[in-house]
């Protein structure tokens, strides 16, 4: 091990004991705007998270505050978790001046990206974690100069005239063997003119390969350098981020990924992580889920009609943090590697939970995968890995979702026979599995632990009385009580939205929690086992 290496190992372990004495190191923060464009204020951010990622490589000290129209919600409330729970002090940085006099002398030089080809930045990104550097586009160098720091690396003129495949073989060729094998960032989401690289401080931390290469068929380079990226990681590693929506789509992409034996870790536009993945568990802090029944409980439904809620989306960009939590019972999909990802998070949101709020695992494993895709060989340890973590978040329930032959739209969310037994048979001690985004038709029930599919999925942008009147469809061609109806939430819609839209059913309708949900299941006689049949439609998501 190199000297340096060590040495900055050793100021970790001494950050983090001053940490959990109480001691704490000194710790910065920044709030960010609204302009996230290549003409607007994305610049300057970019060359910020940068300088976070390296600075953070000597303990928790950069974290950015992001605006309330962000995809995640919970900035402002974790970093006030962290004041509270582990008596974090923070001093507050106005301009990015003012953070690259603190902290810039942390960073060992700067990398020029090319303001005119777009994808130099996320290819500087990469430059940026081998180098210790921070990122700047051609206005930023006398500002990182000032600072005291000399250039590493420029690309001005490497990439022009190049499409994304190019541009991506080069910088496999000259970075690639280099870079971790045990995670990789996909830097997709917006495309063109806006950006939104919340991660980029983590992939720099961590040493990472950027890229947002396409998983489309179509784009027949970008594909095959995307393939040989993903073989190349080591077993079971965590690809990041997102797909670019401007080339392929999700089903193509995660699909891609599954078939690799790979996880999924969502989104790009995920903040914090070099800072929060140094933040351990407080000692007194033991994950205790809100379970409604006793293991082996046998729960007898009466003649009405049942509904349960799950928001299945990660919560840091859901409706967490909006009014209503608390008022109904609500399901929660856990993104399970925050425990090692985001161990703070985990807490916060632990600690903030009411005696509503029920936690599941997902989606599909260890990360967000397709279960259709993976290759058996990969299946078992990733469900060992997936099993680890549920115990240590005291998680009763396990969420599959498969877009890999369709989506809510076309195709089809039915998982075969074959694969439910794998599930029974990886996943011994869970009460039960829910199946599906959109609505699905799979079904089985063993031994008391059913596998249920949802029955319907309330969109963001469906009118009120329009959901009311879907609900009451769904009873009225349910005839026969009891009757349950399994309700995926998109993530944006509040959960006083959605108790407004349940109370206006039938007085006889029921909001369950979902542990209870399933236990009355498992004991009702009327669900038909159903699994994927040859007949279902197939979309390989190539619309």
């Amino acid at each position: 091990m190199k000297f340096g290496t060590t040495m900055r190992n050793l100021r970790v372990a001494l950050l983090a004991s001053a940490v959990s004495f109480g001691f704490a190191a000194d710790k910065y923060y920044m709030e960010f705007g609204e302009k996230w464009t290549l003409d607007g204020d994305l610049p300057e951010y970019a060359m910020l998270i940068s300088l976070q990622g390296v600075a953070n490589l000597d303990g928790p000290s950069l974290y950015f505050v992001y605006p309330d129209s962000w995809p995640w919600k919970i900035t402002g409330a974790l970093k006030g978790f962290y004041e509270e729970r582990h008596d974090f002090s923070f001093e507050k940085l106005n301009t990015a001046s003012e953070a690259l006099e603190k902290l810039g002398k942390r960073a060992k030089g700067y990398v020029v990206w090319d303001s005119e080809v777009r994808a130099s930045l996320i290819v500087a990104f990469t430059v940026a974690g081998l180098e210790e550097a921070i990122v700047v586009d051609e206005a930023h160098i006398p500002l990182a100069e000032k600072a005291g720091l000399e250039k590493a690396a420029d690309l001005r003129g490497d990439f022009r005239g190049m499409n994304d495949a190019e541009i991506y073989q080069i910088a496999y060729d000259r970075y690639w063997k280099t870079t971790s094998k045990d995670i990789v960032i996909w830097m997709g989401g917006h495309y063109g003119n806006r950006m939104e690289p919340g991660l980029a401080d983590y992939g720099i931390y961590r040493k990472a390969f950027f890229t947002d290469l396409s998983a489309n068929p179509k784009d027949v380079e970008e594909l095959a350098l995307h393939k040989k990226i993903l073989k190349d990681m080591k077993p079971e590693s965590v690809v990041m981020g997102w797909h670019s929506y401007g080339k392929d789509t999700e089903g193509q992409h995660v699909s891609l990924v599954s078939s690799y034996g790979l996880k999924m870790e969502g989104l790009n536009s995920l903040p914090n992580i070099s800072f929060n993945t140094q933040v351990p568990f407080t000692k007194d802090f033991v994950f205790k889920n809100n379970h409604n029944v006793r293991k082996g409980e046998k729960l007898v439904p009466e003649k009405k009609t049942y509904i349960s809620l799950i928001q299945t989306d990660s919560m840091g960009i859901g409706a967490w943090t909006k009014p209503g939590r608390g008022r109904i019972p609500y399901a929660w999909q856990v993104s399970m590697n925050w425990t090692w990802i985001s161990p703070g998070a985990i807490q916060y949101f632990a600690e903030a939970a009411t005696p509503n709020d029920y936690f599941i695992g997902g989606l599909s494993g260890p990360g967000y995968m397709y279960p259709k895709p993976i290759p058996e060989k990969s299946f078992w340890p990733l469900m060992k890995e997936a099993n680890r973590l549920m115990d240590i978040l005291d998680l009763r329930v396990m969420e599959i979702m498969d877009y890999s032959e369709g989506n809510r739209h076309v195709g089809n969310l039915e998982l075969p026979k074959e694969l439910v037994d794998r599930y029974y048979k990886a996943f011994p001690n869970v009460i039960g599995f829910i199946n599906g985004y959109g609505v699905g038709k799979t079904f089985d029930n063993r031994k008391g632990r059913p596998m249920i599919s949802y029955d319907y999925y309330l969109g963001i942008h469906r009118p009120q009385d329009e959901a009311i009147a879907d609900l009451e469809e769904l009873i009225a061609l349910n005839p026969e009580e009891p009757r349950f109806i399994l309700v995926h939430v998109r993530e944006s819609t509040t959960i006083d939205r959605v108790a407004g839209i349940l109370e206006g059913l039938p007085k006889d309708v029921e909001v369950t929690p979902l542990d209870v949900f399933i236990k009355l299941v498992a004991s009702a006689k009327n669900r038909p086992i159903r699994y994927q049949e040859p007949n279902d439609p197939i979309n390989r998501n190539d619309y």
